[in-house]
């Protein structure tokens, strides 16, 4: 067993890495995130609020001194970072010489190339409300780099954005708003598999008399709405292998056998367990 000798002092007022909603209390759980989420990081972390954080909160004046000058000389990110893990010493030059290749490598893309990656971040930790909200922001973005006459990203990213957009909504289960989305990446891509998923928003969304209404006027895309049956089909089939599924039967057992008590209480822990879930989805 190691043992490590903490530098600075334990904050009680969190740091937030922005853009990754990462809340840190140390200096050893700052590099932990830095690390972590090397490839995601952007300048934005390079600011004087994160100085005064270990100046002030850290008990580190020494090493907010070390990085003033690289946060108002426009210093690099790479440098940046690899200070602050030389300085707090959580890792070995190896792994720090490899966060200083992943900064560097991530150094070549765009602005909004690096806050998508941020987004995707969210969205895969199940932060789908922040998710959406970033997904916006970056389609505004798109719009002001056009009025100001500014190179625009590629339509590739522009429809991958929205097909993300569409999977957060999709996770909060409005399926409505994940079809927009999903078509709006179609438009702009042309991929069926963008259209498959509208059709799939469409089918969840709908009640059964509606959505064999509106698939039947879908002559154009008859082929891909065939596709999304057969698919429904075998999802159908492997849920009834999932947990999940187990646990419900069981329930339904406990029902059957007349053990009413334990059929509630069952019921009451599930649903206590969406809920969190669903809390933790849509906090902040």
């Amino acid at each position: 067993m190691q043992a490590y000798l903490c530098v600075g002092e334990y904050s009680s007022v969190p740091y937030v890495i922005q853009g990754l909603e990462l809340r840190v209390y140390c200096m050893e759980e700052l590099c932990y995130g830095l690390k972590e989420n090397a490839f995601l990081l952007d300048s934005s972390i390079m600011s004087d609020t994160l100085l005064k954080w270990i100046r002030e909160r850290c008990g580190l004046p020494e090493l907010s001194d070390l990085l003033y000058p690289m946060v108002h000389r426009q210093g690099s990110l790479s440098t940046f970072v690899c200070a602050i893990l030389q300085y707090v010493g959580l890792y070995d030059g190896e792994t720090i010489r490899q966060v200083d290749q992943i900064l560097k490598k991530g150094a070549g893309l765009s602005g909004i190339e690096k806050r998508k990656e941020q987004v995707d971040y969210l969205c895969k930790k199940k932060k789908y409300v922040a998710a959406i909200r970033g997904y916006d922001g970056l389609l505004i973005k798109w719009e002001e780099f056009g009025e100001m006459g500014l190179a625009i990203p590629s339509d590739e990213l522009k429809a991958n954005i929205y097909h993300n957009k569409g999977v957060a909504y999709a996770r909060l289960m409005l399926y409505g708003q994940a079809g927009d989305s999903f078509l709006s990446a179609y438009r702009i891509s042309g991929k069926e598999e963008e259209y498959l998923c509208f059709l799939a928003s469409k089918r969840l969304d709908l009640p059964e008399s509606q959505y064999v209404s509106f698939a039947s006027g879908e002559m154009e895309h008859y082929e891909l709405t065939l596709e999304l049956e057969k698919k429904m089909e075998e999802l159908r089939r492997d849920f009834r292998l999932q947990p999940e599924e187990l646990m419900l039967r069981e329930r339904r057992d406990l029902k059957e056998a007349g053990d009413e008590r334990r059929y509630l209480e069952e019921g009451a822990r599930l649903c206590e367990n969406l809920k969190n879930q669903y809390r933790f989805s849509v906090s902040e």
